[in-house]
């Protein structure tokens, strides 16, 4: 499978990354960092067995960096199957309360700018008669909640999208999955108390790959999220108002 992979070298998206490495899927990374791109292609070269690894840099704050990005990509693998999105910005509500300019950052990047990035991909693998587009919201898109609301707010609209992506062109070869992490422990959380069924990346990176492989439209991960915010979706408004979580 030929995989353009923005968010490949940090938490969930390096082992992501490096477990499609590994099983002989062709890569092409795409990020802000071009240091740490060209770090992370030399490492997952040396873990896989397809060959060498370019790198384009490809910015969330910059829609202008996204269509010579992908275009690099897709001439590099001479084509494209799939395009997997793992990018995103995350910060503690006290911090987006208190900054404006940072909350106003965050719901750009994770909602506006992704799905301008996504609308970029899935013309481009539609053209092409379809393939797959991975893209990790969050389960704090589920419920409005007291901890994540403006976090939250831009995942609910960036599942919303995907969802939507999924009725309207899986007839026509596109296959969009929405990938719904818990609390994972990577640097995004490092100083936020993990819960006791915190995931860990790899197991998290195993669990999305099945779903690529089937054509899962959502996912959560890990798996046990599900059950939790099946549970906290059907909560009544009042009794949210009273807990913390």
């Amino acid at each position: 499978m030929k995989v353009a992979f923005l968010g490949a070298t940090k938490g969930m998206g390096r082992a992501l990354a490096r477990q499609l490495a590994e099983r002989g899927d062709v890569l092409f990374l795409l990020g802000r960092d071009a240091a740490e791109l060209d770090k992370s292609a030399r490492d997952l070269e040396v873990r896989g067995d397809a060959g060498s690894i370019g790198t384009a840099v490809c910015d969330l704050e910059r829609p202008q960096t996204f269509a010579p990005a992908l275009a690099a990509a897709e001439a590099a693998l001479d084509g494209l199957d799939a395009v997997v999105v793992t990018a995103g910005l995350f910060a503690p509500q006290q911090e987006l309360e208190a900054d404006a300019g940072e909350a106003l950052r965050l719901v750009t990047v994770n909602f506006a700018h992704t799905v301008a990035f996504c609308e970029a991909a899935r013309k481009r693998l539609l053209a092409r008669g379809g393939g797959t587009l991975c893209v990790f919201s969050s389960v704090a898109g589920d419920r409005g909640r007291k901890p994540v609301a403006i976090y939250g707010a831009s995942k609910a609209g960036l599942s919303h999208y995907l969802e939507s992506l999924d009725h309207k062109f899986r007839r026509a070869g596109l296959v969009t999955i929405c990938v719904k992490p818990g609390f994972v422990k990577t640097g995004m959380t490092a100083n936020l108390k993990p819960p006791p069924f915190a995931g860990e990346p790899d197991a998290v990176a195993r669990r999305v790959l099945a779903a690529i492989d089937r054509g899962t439209p959502l996912v959560y991960a890990p798996g046990i999220w599900r059950w939790i915010m099946l549970a906290i979706r059907h909560l009544p408004r009042f009794v949210m108002r009273r807990i913390g979580f």
